[in-house]
């Protein structure tokens, strides 16, 4: 007999899951004697919220949905932070949950991790469905991922009750397919290559949704000599390019840039205040005529634009290519020197800011050049507030964190496992704070564990400093930002992991990068 919790292992197997993050427990062994046998892998995180922050890294690198499984009520509940995370940044999560047999739902009896309504909870934060009938396993499975790969992607949340994931299991039939992404409409490609023909101070924002066409988006911004601004979840898109300007829309020099064009093609962004107004100078700039393209009707719904052309943004800019035609090769126009003066005025800003904060601007680019083709997956520390304004990563796709969009602070330890097991071979670097670190210590063992090549890299300065800087600046007592830091040394000899500590200094940040293990190590930058 084969139960419904080993079919359903067996119907993610077949739709491409090679890998399942979790913490097994009494109300989902059906599930893991579903993975016995399988060639699904198992990843065992120490708390569900890493489980699903690992689910998260994996996604972002691999392209393909991140999986989790969790269990009934504190399971759920645990990883909720990392769904809304997920959502936040668009990330295709899949999160399957056990809940209680289905003739106690809403009956407070004090069942064990019983919830009032346990899918309504999920219901408002992402697409739900609970699976009653054994026969329906197919089709909610088929569901499940043709809403990961449809519109703007996000958590999607099946829930199995206890009672059923043991019952008997009919033969399921073969995956459906996957629906396409959406080509542009041919009659607005037409209108955009008109506008874009004519404009003459174009620049180009790249976000998220264009992070995996950087070649074609090179060839377009090239043709049309626009600079190009990648939002945070596009960094690494056109490294080191003539054309592209790696400033924060939040930092005055790139809005002006902005602000001077006669025309903004804006692909695959959400356009949000947490990349476009970090400093709060009064919302998202005025865009004027923006064309805007994007797969969520939904999202194009939300700022208006001249143009808005729903689908995928790769596709459009194949089309939008196609439609100007091939132009002469030509050296750097103007686009290049509007791009090269957004540059220099962008890093002297950071000075403006925080006087801090080209240290840590010049550390991550160490770190970037010691290790080249990297991993950078950062938790909300301010090395990382500081890239997400101004850096420049050498990998598309290669920087990501959670210090935008929802802002969790632990993602850092379990996404960089998740990215790591996505893309074998490649190093990864976690940067995060001493702060961070304690909200996620655990899941330093789960890497220990699955042998992953990954360097933790601390930025200590003892609590809380980027909200303490924010309480002094708004005139406030400083409280509650100094909790005690983890003493680094024991705890990385807790977590069986190689262990060095160095000022805030980058030439000392080459040398021991250059000297770290090839295994999971943890390394120390003392703020200054």
């Amino acid at each position: 007999m084969t139960t419904v919790g080993q079919a359903l292992v067996a119907g993610l197997a077949a739709r491409g899951v090679e890998v399942v993050f979790g913490i097994p427990g009494v109300h989902t062994i059906e599930l893991y004697r579903g993975l016995s046998g399988s060639r699904i892998r198992h990843v065992t995180a120490r708390h569900e919220q890493g489980a699903g922050f690992m689910a998260d890294g994996y996604a972002r690198v691999s392209g393909k949905p991140g999986v989790a499984f969790v269990i009934t009520g504190p399971g759920l509940t645990n990883t909720l932070t990392a769904m809304a995370q997920a959502r936040a940044d668009s990330v295709p999560m899949l999160v399957v949950g056990s809940v209680n047999p289905v003739a106690d739902q809403g009956r407070n009896l004090g069942l064990l991790h019983e919830l009032p309504d346990q899918a309504a909870l999920v219901r408002a934060l992402c697409p739900t469905r609970r699976i009653t009938d054994p026969a329906a396993l197919g089709s909610a499975l088929d569901w499940a991922f043709a809403t990961l790969a449809s519109g703007r992607p996000g958590p999607v949340y099946l829930e199995v009750p206890t009672d059923v994931l043991p019952m008997p299991c009919p033969p399921q039939p073969a995956p459906a397919a996957l629906p396409p992404p959406p080509a542009p409409d041919a009659a607005l490609v037409a209108q955009a290559v008109a506008r874009l023909a004519a404009a003459k101070r174009l620049v180009i924002i790249a976000g998220g949704g264009a992070r995996r066409g950087g070649a074609a988006l090179q060839r377009l911004a090239e043709r049309l000599d626009a600079p190009v601004i990648p939002t945070v979840n596009a960094r690494g898109v056109m490294h080191a390019h003539p054309l592209v300007v790696p400033g924060s829309i939040s930092l005055m020099a790139t809005r002006s840039l902005l602000t001077g064009a006669d025309l903004v093609l804006a692909l695959g962004t959400e356009i949000a205040p947490t990349d476009y107004d970090m400093y709060h100078h009064g919302a998202v700039p005025e865009l004027g005529a923006m064309i805007r393209v994007d797969v969520s009707e939904t999202q194009l719904a939300s700022t208006p634009a001249a143009l808005a052309i729903a689908a995928d943004a790769g596709l459009t800019v194949e089309a939008l290519l196609s439609g100007l035609g091939p132009a002469p090769a030509a050296p750097p126009g103007a686009g290049s020197v509007r791009a090269a003066a957004a540059r220099a005025e962008g890093r002297l800003e950071l000075a403006v800011l925080n006087p801090q904060m080209p240290l840590q601007l010049q550390m991550l680019e160490i770190l970037r050049d010691a290790i080249p083709g990297a991993l950078i997956v950062g938790d909300s520390t301010q090395p990382v507030y500081a890239g997400n304004l101004y850096y420049d990563h050498d990998r598309p796709g290669g920087w990501f964190n959670a210090a935008t969009g929802y802002g969790a602070l632990g993602f850092a330890p379990g996404a960089a496992v998740g990215a790591a097991l996505a893309a074998p071979g490649t190093p990864v670097i976690c940067l995060i704070g001493d702060g961070g670190l304690q909200f996620s210590p655990g899941e330093l063992r789960t890497a220990v564990d699955e042998g992953l090549a990954i360097t933790f890299l601390v930025w200590n300065n003892g609590g809380f400093r980027e909200i303490a800087e924010a309480m002094q600046a708004a005139g406030a007592e400083v409280i509650g930002c100094t909790p005690s830091p983890l003493r680094l040394e024991p705890f990385a000899a807790a977590c069986d992991l190689p262990f060095t500590t160095i000022a805030a200094d980058p030439a000392a940040l080459a040398v021991e990068l250059a000297a770290r293990p090839a295994g999971p190590n943890l390394m120390e930058i003392r703020a200054p």
